[in-house]
C-alpha cells in the first residue's frame, strides 16, 4: 500500500482518541472500529461503559479509504500480519507494561483483535468482539487452549449480511468449543450498528470483568513443566469437543455420559474424605452438590463453586452427566488444552479464573480420569 494513503502520526503510530482515565497503569480498552468508519465512532460509545479507573483508547485504522479507514490490504506490505505487529509494538508505548489492557473490536476490528490476541494471547486481560470473526488464519494459532484464562464477550447478530455465515460459524465454533477463554457469547437481532442490547450487555460484561481485575489481578499462564494430578500426569481426551452452553446456566449439550457411567463416578467422588451431598442451590434442574465439611475445607475461596456451602464442585443431571469444579489455574489450564474441560462462561467474570465444566465420562477409562480430576479440586479445596 502506497505510503501516501496512511493515515497515521508522523511517526507512524496510531491515531487515537481518548476517553477516561489517563492514569497509566489503569486497565485499558483498545477500541477496534470497522472497515469505513473511524476512531470516533467507537469512542462514542465510551459514556456507556463502565466508569472509573480505567482508560478508553480508540484506534484508528491506518490504511485511508475512499470512505473512512480500512485495516489492512492483503496485497501490499500491510497486510493483516503487518498491521497486528504494528499495533503490539506501539501497544508497547501505552502506560505502565504491567497494566491489563483489553479488546473491543466491531465487525473488522474483531478480525484486528483476533489476530492479536492469537499473536500474543499473554498481552491481553480480555476482549469484546462484536459481530465480526476471526481470521482465516494459519491453523497453528488456533490449538486448543491458546486463549486459556482470557475471558471473551461474542455477540453475533442475525442481521449481519456482511460477515461471511461460514466464518461466523468458525468463530463460535473455535471459541466456545476449542479455545480454551471463558466465553459469553450471544446471538441476537442486529449486526449493523453498535445499538441497543448489545452495547449494554457488553457493558455489564466489561464492568464485571474489570471488579475482578481489580480484586484478584491477572492470571497469566502458568509456565513449566505439565503439573501432576492425583491420577499423575493428564492425557489428552479423545475425539472432538462436546457442545456446551455459552451463557449460564451452563451444561452439556452433546456427548453426554451413560447413566451408568455417572453412578460409577459418584459413588467414586462421595467416597471424598470429608464430603457430604444435597441438592444444589445453583445449576439447571436436578444438580448434586458436593460439599466439604468445615474441618476439612481449607482451601481459599477460588477453590469454590460457592465458598459459602462449603460447594467445591457439582454434578448435573442424569441427561447430562458434567461437572462444574474450581481448581488451580495450572490445572484448569492443562485440563482446557487437553480437551477435559470447558471454561465456564463467568470464570475470571463474576467467578475463579479456575471454574470450569467437566465432560461427563463417556467409557470406564474416562470414569477414572473424571474422578481423578474431581480430587483435585478436593484436594484445592481441603488445602490450598
Amino acid at each position: 500500500m502506497a505510503r501516501d494513503r496512511r493515515s497515521t502520526e508522523s511517526d507512524n503510530t496510531p491515531m487515537v482518541a481518548r476517553w477516561g482515565t489517563g492514569h497509566p497503569s489503569a486497565p485499558l480498552v483498545v477500541a477496534l472500529h470497522g472497515n469505513g468508519t473511524s476512531e470516533h465512532s467507537m469512542i462514542e460509545i465510551a459514556p456507556w461503559l463502565p466508569h472509573g479507573p480505567v482508560a478508553y483508547l480508540a484506534v484508528r485504522a491506518p490504511i485511508e479509504g475512499d470512505s473512512g479507514f480500512i485495516w489492512f490490504d492483503e496485497s501490499g506490505p500491510d497486510d493483516l500480519a503487518g498491521t497486528t505487529r504494528w499495533l503490539l509494538d506501539w501497544l508497547e508505548t501505552e502506560g505502565d507494561p504491567d497494566r491489563p489492557i483489553l479488546l473491543l473490536g466491531f465487525r473488522d476490528g474483531v478480525t484486528v483483535a483476533g489476530a492479536m490476541m492469537l499473536e500474543a494471547p499473554d498481552r491481553f486481560a480480555g476482549a469484546v468482539l462484536l459481530y465480526g470473526a476471526l481470521p482465516d488464519g494459519p491453523a497453528t494459532s488456533l490449538v486448543r487452549g491458546r486463549l486459556a484464562g482470557m475471558p471473551v464477550f461474542l455477540a453475533h447478530g442475525t442481521g449481519d449480511t456482511r460477515t461471511p455465515t461460514d466464518r461466523l460459524l468458525s468463530t463460535w465454533s473455535w471459541l466456545s468449543t476449542q479455545s480454551g477463554a471463558p466465553l459469553w457469547a450471544e446471538r441476537g437481532p442486529g449486526g449493523a450498528q453498535l445499538a441497543g442490547d448489545v452495547v449494554g450487555h457488553a457493558g455489564t460484561w466489561l464492568g464485571d470483568r474489570l471488579d475482578h481485575l481489580r480484586a484478584h489481578g491477572e492470571n497469566p499462564l502458568p509456565d513449566g513443566d505439565e503439573p501432576d494430578w492425583p491420577i499423575g500426569r493428564l492425557p489428552e481426551r479423545v475425539g472432538p469437543p462436546p457442545k456446551v452452553t455459552t451463557v449460564t446456566p451452563q451444561h452439556q449439550e452433546s456427548q453426554n455420559a451413560p447413566a451408568h457411567l455417572q453412578a460409577e463416578l459418584w459413588k467414586r467422588v462421595v467416597a471424598l474424605d470429608g464430603v457430604s451431598t444435597a441438592p444444589a442451590t445453583v445449576g439447571v434442574a436436578g444438580t448434586r452438590s458436593l460439599l466439604l465439611d468445615r474441618e476439612h475445607a481449607e482451601g481459599p475461596d477460588a477453590a469454590f463453586v460457592l465458598p459459602a456451602e462449603g460447594e467445591f464442585a457439582h454434578l448435573h443431571p442424569e441427561s447430562d452427566g458434567s461437572l462444574h469444579v474450581a481448581l488451580p489455574d495450572a490445572l484448569a489450564y492443562d485440563a482446557l488444552a487437553k480437551g477435559w474441560a470447558v471454561a465456564h462462561p463467568l470464570a475470571g467474570v463474576r467467578v475463579s479464573a479456575g471454574m470450569v465444566l467437566v465432560p461427563g465420562p463417556r467409557d470406564e477409562g474416562e470414569v477414572e480420569i473424571v474422578a481423578g480430576i474431581v480430587a483435585a479440586s478436593h484436594r484445592f479445596a481441603a488445602a490450598g
